[in-house]
């Protein structure tokens, strides 16, 4: 029978792309998770669609193994920035981390922020430095590196004493000291065990956090956490606390622990171990569990706050409801109130309208995997142009401050600073990395990056690599520039026709290919100088019978622009909006109409010169 001083709960953090999610198949591998002949896919625990489509974790998830008749709960979290809300989440369930650090790259921005969160819980760290299997690996410097690292963030003399582990997840092997051959991750396995305390024993009734929402075809809404104190059975009831202080009776229909990938039902938990509930409508993260109707309080999860918003609005276009199924405010407001309850980044405000909401979280990726995952699930809306979240401190305006990382070879170090200087981002390091690369460490406001990753990968032609970590809010660095160039607009709903696009595009890059309808208002092109172009792309070839057959030069297309919702939202200015739908991410004018824009343009100017 399991107990607590069996246990062992453990969290995954690191910076994207140092080895997280493989380190857990090897785990799982070698804890004979998967049978023998079994075909298992890469990075197992990365379920989600957009997670496999882009290589990257975005939700935490959680699995064990056993080893030695000890249970090891594993808490795989993401290392991108935008979802840091997903760590903060799931460092609530564990009592102990593996902090993957790359042999290579060393200690990075989301390194630092993962740390500081784990020493603030006073969670026991071990330092696993993988890849160590690269011939560049840097050992030595690297663990130099991570001792000052916990020098600048340990809030404990004591956490400063931390074991180190050497791994190759991909060769599923660890060592203690990189001189001793190693077959497996048994020296990882062992320092789990002995250096991860188990959790506190607690012989209160039945309590527990709400961590995590699942959902079983069968059983319905699941509710996940790392059992407090006391013991639950099925058929019990229990009592909801809620963060606004709200108590709700429920009864628990089934319990399940985690073996593996699999849920596994059972009789009776065990304090500290992580189980699911059945029987308990979805409340929000933070919500708790327990036998008691009266406790003294509900701290919930604490996340930090948002730093970048956009308007979502109903979809208003000539073509609203042509592709989606759920395109009313009232699907989209029931939409949005169901994922705040697990995605604690995100904040949804109501404004004067009930057709537009105020969409707040951690970037711009944050925001446009939400979009994303909304629109391959039948949602019709539009997205207005990002904005930062500015706050009023002692009188002054200040906003989100972030630290660039970005590695980019030596020829195009010009080409960044001509990008990063006019959105403000100030220079604070610069070094040659291992690889050849210069890394580039800037100083740059939130709203700076929007849209800049699109812009690096084209100038760069590919040959960038870039990371951003909130860091504070400092003074106002005034106004940024826009885009720079207009854009072509349709003057009227029509069908785009090969003649016409052959002549636009010299004008500028076309969003828009023969076939495709357009509406007027609609955004089909750039504009290569600064002023807006209305156009008609559905104009034909007016037929003679003077003309020859053969006469005619051949129409050569250049292929458009694919727009993506990063790259529109970087794109947008603040009288444009995104058409968002689950077959095309389309471009428009909040005006459609081009008459009505003149004349709304040239009653701004007048103001202006009135003021003047």
């Amino acid at each position: 029978m399991l107990t607590s001083d069996k246990i062992r709960n453990i969290g995954i953090i690191a910076h994207i792309d140092h080895g997280k999610t493989t380190l857990v198949d090897a785990m799982l591998k070698q804890a004979g998770i998967f049978r023998n002949n079994e075909e298992v896919i890469e990075r197992v625990l990365d379920s989600f669609e957009l997670e496999r489509e882009r290589g990257i974790t975005i939700l935490a998830k959680n699995t064990s193994i056993r080893y030695n008749g000890y249970k090891i709960n594993i808490v795989d979290t993401p290392g991108h920035a935008d979802f840091s809300g997903e760590v903060e989440r799931a460092l609530s369930m564990v009592d102990g981390v593996l902090l993957i650090i790359d042999a290579v790259d060393g200690p990075m921005p989301q390194t630092r922020f993962v740390l500081k969160k784990a020493l603030e819980n006073k969670l026991k760290a071990i330092v696993v430095i993988n890849k160590i299997d690269r011939p560049e690996a840097r050992l030595k410097e690297v663990l130099d590196a991570v001792s000052e690292l916990f020098l600048d963030l340990a809030v404990d003399p004591s956490q400063l004493d931390f074991p180190v582990i050497y791994t190759s997840a991909r060769n599923g092997t660890a060592t203690t000291s990189p001189d001793k051959p190693v077959t497996n991750l048994k020296p990882l396995f062992d320092a789990i065990v002995e250096y991860v305390p188990p959790p506190s024993i607690n012989d209160d009734d039945f309590e527990m956090m709400i961590s995590q929402l699942s959902y079983d075809q069968y059983m319905g809404p699941l509710v996940i956490g790392k059992v407090k104190s006391g013991r639950l059975h099925p058929g019990d009831d229990v009592y909801i606390h809620s963060k606004e202080h709200q108590v709700m009776l429920k009864k628990v229909l089934k319990l399940f622990t985690f073996e593996g990938l699999q849920r596994v039902e059972i009789d009776e938990t065990v304090v500290g171990d992580i189980i699911a509930i059945a029987g308990i409508d979805t409340h929000d993260i933070g919500t708790v569990v327990s036998r008691k109707e009266h406790i003294t309080h509900v701290d919930g999860i604490k996340i930090e706050e948002p730093t970048i918003a956009v308007q979502m609005l109903v979809n208003n276009s000539p073509f609203s409801g042509r592709e989606g199924r759920f395109f009313t405010s009232r699907h989209l407001s029931e939409r949005l109130k169901k994922e705040i309850k697990s995605n604690l980044s995100l904040r949804v405000t109501p404004t004067d309208s009930p057709d537009v909401f105020d969409v707040a979280g951690r970037g711009e990726l944050h925001l446009s995997i939400l979009f994303e995952t909304m629109r391959r699930e039948g949602y019709e809306f539009q997205v207005g142009m990002p904005r930062a979240i500015l706050k009023n401190i002692d009188g002054k305006i200040m906003e989100p401050m972030e630290e660039l990382t970005i590695e980019v070879t030596e020829e195009y170090f010009g080409k960044v600073m001509e990008k990063i200087g006019p959105r403000k981002g100030e220079l604070i390091h610069s070094h040659k990395t291992p690889s050849g690369l210069t890394r580039l460490i800037f100083s740059i406001p939130s709203r700076g990056i929007i849209g800049l990753r699109s812009e690096l990968l084209l100038e760069t032609k590919g040959n960038v690599v870039m990371h951003h970590q909130f860091i504070k809010y400092d003074t106002y660095r005034g106004d940024m520039p826009s885009r720079k160039k207009g854009v072509q607009i349709a003057k009227e709903q029509t069908i785009a026709v090969a003649y016409a696009l052959w002549f636009l595009q010299e004008r500028g890059p076309l969003f828009i290919s023969p076939g495709d309808k357009v509406y007027g208002g609609m955004i089909v092109g750039i504009h290569n100088k600064e002023t807006d172009l209305v156009v008609n792309p559905g104009k034909k070839k007016h037929l003679s019978n003077v003309r020859a057959a053969g006469s005619d030069e051949a129409i050569k297309l250049i292929p458009p622009i694919q727009l993506t919702l990063e790259y529109s939202l970087g794109f947008i200015k603040d009288d444009e909006l995104i058409e968002v739908t689950p077959q095309s991410i389309r471009l428009r004018k909040k005006v459609l109409d081009h008459i009505e824009r003149k004349r709304l343009k040239r009653f701004a100017e007048q103001e202006i010169e009135g003021d003047e």
